[in-house]
């Protein structure tokens, strides 16, 4: 669902609740804020992310529940509630295994991450379309 930015304080932790228990996609995201310099949004990941980049924003995810393995530019992070990840555009990135769920991430893009701004470094584990729905 897209922000209509007029709001400035947000219950992340009921929103991440609504989110749905499954999806067809890896993710949906709902955002709480939505404009041309960055947005911020929370996202549930429903299987494996396979790598992939953002061509056009810098990324700074919080992981709110649930855990797995994270890839970050050719190495693996143990992901789990409280961690903090930061990093630029077009680091490969990704989440090839989910040992928690839910797995709930809160995520900060600047600029704004646009919904197909979205780079598999194998093209056939995915595209824009299987990535990402959107809560509605």
């Amino acid at each position: 669902m897209e922000s209509d930015n007029s709001r400035s304080v947000f219950d992340v932790l009921a929103e991440a609740a609504a989110l749905p228990s499954t999806a067809t996609t890896m993710l949906v995201d709902k955002y709480f804020v939505d404009k041309p310099a960055a947005s911020a949004r929370i996202f549930r990941i429903y299987r494996e992310v396979p790598l992939h980049y953002h061509e056009e924003c810098d990324e700074h995810l919080y992981l709110l529940s649930g855990g797995g393995t994270f890839h970050l530019d050719g190495e693996e992070f143990e992901a789990r509630p409280g961690m903090f990840l930061c990093f630029e555009r077009r680091k490969v990135h990704g989440f090839p295994r989910i040992a928690a769920e839910p797995l709930v991430v809160l995520a900060i893009d600047v600029p704004r991450r646009r919904p197909d701004d979205i780079v598999f470094v194998d093209p056939a584990e995915g595209d824009a379309r299987t990535f990402m729905a959107r809560n509605a």
